[in-house]
């Protein structure tokens, strides 16, 4: 829940209500949105518990398609994607506060490589440490998103619901802006698979792992339901359609201006928040690629003390830091969302090629529904992909090309280090 519930919930509805012009509609595209995205924890769940090896996605991907599929997911997370992500939420946090501290574009920068650099610092001392910190998070954001639900619904009216509920006239036009205000919705649910890469780490991962990808996805997804109900009670759909700070301008009308920097300090929470729970997992497929020989072995080092990834998680910090200073928002974004719905579709993928490759595989814990399930969600991630190559094909190009970068790079630690392709990976 820590990594899932960042800024989308704050800023994407307007978006939604552009292409969706009933509340009904809207709510429906969130209940999607949150299926989907519990079917995907679903067939993780059932990874998750079958090769419970810190590495998460790479470990998955490594099994199901070979090391070099392995290797480029891997390449890809620690050149763009995860700490592309880290570095697209430290530039959101510095923007949301940098108004309440008057920080200059220099001193803002400062704040977010002191987020990042911070954080990896207390990851680096232990997971007991770090799981604290992420539930304090969580824990804050989630007591705050629920207040301001209440207050909200206390100071709104089911009139502007009922008034609104359905759209007047459904069409093929309807289906297809469903479509689009969906990839939108799937945005703000990113971030559900990340409790896997730390399953090397987890006691009792075959119940545990399972468990919390379903009751924190579950509980997420009625989380932003309940959000969008407030919103919709509190003002016009005219009025949410124009702006790009919904929750601002609800809360706002709902208890005064004095919201204004008690919502600020909440999505500055919720971000960072996100960003933590991303400084923490995503080290570990690093880490993992380099005790299975596919990267510099440096960077498998365990702390012998704390018994973290300290090396993966100091070159991620420090990469990602980098990343703040040499993107914009928006194209870390793009690059970042585009490439990480594609790994998450082969996971996903890899649930279904693994029974057929491996049926003998103990396997503690089943995807319920299978094979739709996973096929949902297969086809969720399809959509989102072919979506961004059709209308931002500039930076899909680009971070095609990036990730295809790592092809060299993937042969050469093949010769350096003697392996067979055919070779297994040395993960349970």
């Amino acid at each position: 829940m820590g990594t899932m519930i960042g800024s989308g919930i704050f800023l994407v509805p307007g978006s939604i209500a552009n292409q969706l012009h009933s509340f009904g509609a809207v709510i429906l595209a969130w209940i999607v949105g949150g299926v989907l995205s519990v079917f995907g924890a679903l067939s993780l769940g059932e990874l998750g518990a079958t090769i419970p090896a810190a590495g998460g996605l790479y470990v998955y991907l490594t099994r199901a398609y070979g090391r070099s599929m392995g290797f480029l997911y891997g390449w890809t997370v620690l050149v763009f994607i995860h700490s592309g992500m880290i570095a697209t939420m430290a530039v959101g946090f510095g923007t949301y506060v940098a108004p309440v501290f008057h920080l200059s574009t220099l001193g803002q920068k400062f704040l977010q490589i002191g987020c990042i650099l911070g954080l990896t610092a207390i990851h680096c001392r232990g997971v007991a440490l770090g799981k604290t910190v992420q539930n304090v998070l969580t824990a804050s954001k989630v007591i705050g998103l629920f207040v301001m639900v209440v207050l909200l619904v206390s100071h709104g009216s089911f009139s502007r619901l009922s008034a609104n509920l359905w759209p007047q006239h459904v069409g093929l036009a309807n289906v297809s802006a469903f479509g689009v205000a969906l990839i939108a919705v799937l945005w703000a649910y990113d971030g559900w698979h990340l409790v896997s890469l730390t399953a090397g780490e987890t006691k009792n991962a075959a119940r545990v792992l399972p468990l919390s990808l379903m009751i924190g996805t579950g509980l997420t997804a009625l989380i932003y339901i309940a959000a969008n109900v407030s919103y919709y009670m509190v003002l016009d759909p005219a009025v949410i359609r124009t702006s790009n700070r919904v929750a601002a301008v609800a809360t706002t009308a709902a208890i005064g201006p004095i919201a204004s920097g008690i919502l600020t300090g909440l999505i500055a929470l919720a971000i960072l928040g996100a960003m933590n729970g991303n400084v923490f997992t995503t080290p570990r497929i690093t880490w993992a690629m380099s005790r299975d020989g596919l990267f510099f072995r440096a960077l498998g080092h365990t702390n012998s003390r704390f018994h973290t990834p300290d090396a993966a998680l100091i070159v991620h910090g420090i990469w990602a830091s980098i990343l703040t200073l040499i993107g914009s928002f928006q194209e870390l974004f793009t690059y970042v969302i585009f490439m990480a719905w594609i790994s998450y579709g082969l996971a996903v993928a890899a649930v279904i090629v693994l029974r057929v490759k491996e049926p003998q595989l103990p396997r503690p814990y089943r995807c319920p529904w299978y094979p739709y399930a996973p096929l949902a969600s297969l086809a969720a991630t399809i959509c989102l992909t072919v979506n961004t190559i059709v209308t931002d094909p500039k930076h899909s190009l680009v971070g095609l090309t990036l990730a295809f970068c790592g092809l060299p790079l993937y042969f050469l630690f093949k010769y350096l280090n003697h392996w067979s392709v055919a070779e297994p990976v040395s993960v349970p």
